[in-house]
């Protein structure tokens, strides 16, 4: 719609503005371990970038923008995060959102996850200075000693929302508007078909995992391959792992519905509630701070769970159920309604709490969980939640309200 094409006007400009202008990233250095000397064999002298300065920043910076009704990109878990403000298909402007992460390390209780804070209301026109001014603080103040505190969620924490509200408006040299009653209240996946209002569609396809591959089961490399090849669509990524073919054409649909079961590529009615809205990180063996397995550990855990709910009379209720190989939380697991979080090899720590619309942190539940018993170990709880839930409450708000009696 409108608001949307606006948004994403201002997120590419966001994207262009933002990135780095300094050559020294494509320095290549090589270093000769008879002296301990480095040798320079591509690019140049360091040299300063408008933004990043010489030194750049002390850790990654994540910048998200979304929607009151649709948070699919988990605003509050980002560094900085615009929250679309609008009048019908006007768009207005943003809350500006700082000071969100999920990372943290184990065993070191100064490391945590973090949900960001509304800073200032901004209209469109100002997103570019505001943007700036809140990365240029996170560059001279963010902690460089001690790069497990080196997120701006840190810098927050320690000097305060008012402390770091006036360093941004001493770099913008004037005021900001305070944050306007708007929040987070829904989330989409985007799975299934969409009218984009132009005339085309676009259909949403569960990736589980964010794995695209060719299995006895399903061969979905394949069938990606020849609808992109036949039909030309656009194609997107999403922060829920799955797949958007855009600019699909009314006369066209049923034929890429075919051709993609032809290839068993699963139909959104055959999916269950619970694997849909479920998702993994990479983990082992391919990532390097992995302590435990996620996805390929996940799919079989849902399965197990699926006969769980379908037992219990909750296979249509939705909710979150996230897993990472390590504490750094990639697939976001923190704002997750169930999560496993790898602790050890075959060993895990398990939240529960939070919500759909990644407003709210969970909290932990069991630590040094085998993997073999997750299931059974939250299989209690979801009995509970069977028995004693509220009209249409759900998984994490039921833990939010019980926890205290548990």
């Amino acid at each position: 719609d409108r608001v949307r094409a606006q948004a994403l006007a201002i997120a590419r400009r966001i994207s262009a503005h933002l990135l780095p202008r300094t050559r020294a990233y494509h320095e290549i250095w090589l270093e000769r371990s008879s002296d301990h000397d480095r040798q320079l064999v591509a690019g140049g002298e360091a040299e300063g970038d408008a933004i990043y300065g010489d030194r750049y920043l002390p850790r990654k910076f994540k910048t998200a923008i979304a929607f009151p009704d649709d948070n699919c990109t988990d605003v509050y878990t980002n560094d900085l995060g615009f929250l679309v403000v609008h009048d019908g298909e006007q768009l207005r402007g943003f809350n500006v959102l700082v000071g969100g992460g999920l990372g943290q390390t184990h065993g070191k209780a100064n490391t945590y996850p973090r949900l960001a804070d509304p800073l200032a209301f901004v209209t469109p026109e100002e997103v570019l200075d505001v943007a700036t001014a809140v990365i240029t603080a996170q560059r001279d103040h963010g902690n460089r000693a001690d790069r497990k505190r080196a997120r701006l969620k840190y810098l927050i924490d320690e000097r305060g929302l008012d402390w770091f509200r006036a360093e941004v408006e001493e770099r913008l040299g004037r005021g900001l508007t305070p944050p306007v009653p708007v929040t987070a209240t829904g989330v989409h996946d985007h799975l299934g078909w969409h009218d984009q209002g132009n005339g085309n569609w676009c259909l949403g396809l569960f990736i589980e995992n964010g794995r695209i591959r060719d299995t006895d089961a399903v061969q979905a490399r394949a069938a990606l391959r020849r609808v992109v090849e036949t039909f030309a669509p656009g194609v997107r990524l999403t922060p829920q792992q799955n797949l958007l073919l855009t600019d699909i054409a009314e006369s066209k649909r049923a034929e890429v519905e075919r051709m993609l079961a032809d290839d068993g590529v699963a139909n959104l009615a055959t999916l269950s509630t619970v694997r849909r809205w479920s998702m993994a990180c990479p983990a082992l063996p391919t990532c390097p701070l992995a302590l435990a397995e996620s996805e390929r550990a996940l799919p079989g855990l849902i399965d197990q769970l699926e006969v769980e709910l379908q037992q219990l009379g909750l296979a249509d209720v939705p909710f979150t159920v996230r897993m990472t190989g390590c504490p750094n939380g990639c697939a976001r697991p923190y704002t997750a309604d169930l999560a496993f979080v790898g602790r050890s090899l075959d060993k895990y720590v398990v939240y529960v709490g939070g919500n759909m619309e990644g407003t709210r942190l969970n909290t932990l539940y069991r630590d040094l969980v085998p993997r073999a018993e997750l299931v059974s170990t939250v299989r209690p709880l979801l009995e509970r939640f069977a028995r004693e839930r509220q009209p249409d409450e759900r998984f994490g708000d039921f833990w939010q309200r019980v926890r205290n009696a548990l």
